[in-house]
């Protein structure tokens, strides 16, 4: 079952990246009231003063157990909730320590369950409401260099389907997001990281539109990647070894790794 943005008030996290501004612009062009929540206040001021009307920043640190405690009280009634915030956490897992891996799990999947915890009852009670997570296409098949991420984004997939069928036939819907690489912003185009010239990308403004159609729609998951990295992950899945042995000698090392390096300093 989908549900209206119109007139609805949707708490989006990692507002202050390019793929949170994208997505917090598309829901207020849709009739949401966007309350903007990252660690960036100067960001997430700018946001909100370019969109006007229907739109609260909300800072906070969702590494920060007690930041994400008290989020959903300060956000009041949330319609719509959208855990979009996520560190790259790229790299081979040797070259993490221990704080760099348990804030990427904070960041990318224990906030989002704690917030989608504390917000579900209310959406519940009233009859109507949404949930949405950001994931990748490293949530369904993994790569060189992600094994912390893949980790994070495939745990985000399966709470999401699981929470889906806690939530049947309450008025609530579940959403997941897959993107693949995208292009003009965000954590891969940040990195400078350089792909073959046959893989494609998408644009911060595609994510967010998929991500509203989605839930306007009520689609349990939503790929934004061109057709040839989505048949890449399902085969992925289906087949991880011989489709590690593909990205390898496609090049899939290399762009890793670039990944990994201009990203080091985002963990």
């Amino acid at each position: 079952m989908g549900l209206s943005l119109q007139g609805r008030r949707v708490l989006l996290t990692g507002a202050s990246g390019g793929i949170g501004m994208a997505v917090a612009r598309a829901l207020h062009a849709h009739g949401a009231t966007v309350v903007a929540s990252a660690r960036r206040e100067d960001v997430l001021r700018g946001l909100c003063d370019g969109l006007g009307d229907r739109a609260e920043a909300l800072p906070a640190d969702l590494g920060d157990p007690a930041d994400v405690a008290a989020l959903p009280e300060r956000a009041g009634t949330v319609d719509v909730f959208v855990a979009n915030a996520a560190l790259p956490a790229s790299g081979a897992l040797l070259d993490f320590d221990h704080e760099g891996v348990d804030r990427a799990l904070d960041v990318n999947l224990r906030a989002p369950m704690h917030l989608a915890r504390a917000l579900a009852p209310g959406m519940v009670e009233r009859g109507a409401g949404h949930l949405v997570f950001v994931s990748s296409l490293s949530g369904k098949a993994a790569s060189r260099g992600s094994s912390v991420y893949s980790a994070t984004k495939f745990g985000m997939r399966g709470f999401a389907l699981g929470l889906r069928e806690d939530l049947a036939g309450t008025g609530v819907g579940v959403t997941t997001v897959f993107p693949g690489f995208i292009r003009g912003a965000g954590m891969f185009h940040d990195s400078g990281a350089k792909l073959p010239g046959f893989v494609g990308t998408r644009t911060p403004e595609q994510v967010a539109q998929a991500l509203v159609e989605g839930v306007e729609r009520g689609r349990l998951e939503v790929d934004v990647a061109p057709l040839g990295l989505r048949l890449g992950a399902a085969f992925g899945g289906l087949a991880p070894r011989v489709s590690s042995a593909v990205q390898r000698r496609l090049g899939g090392a290399e762009v890793a790794d670039q990944l990994a390096r201009g990203q080091a300093d985002k963990r």
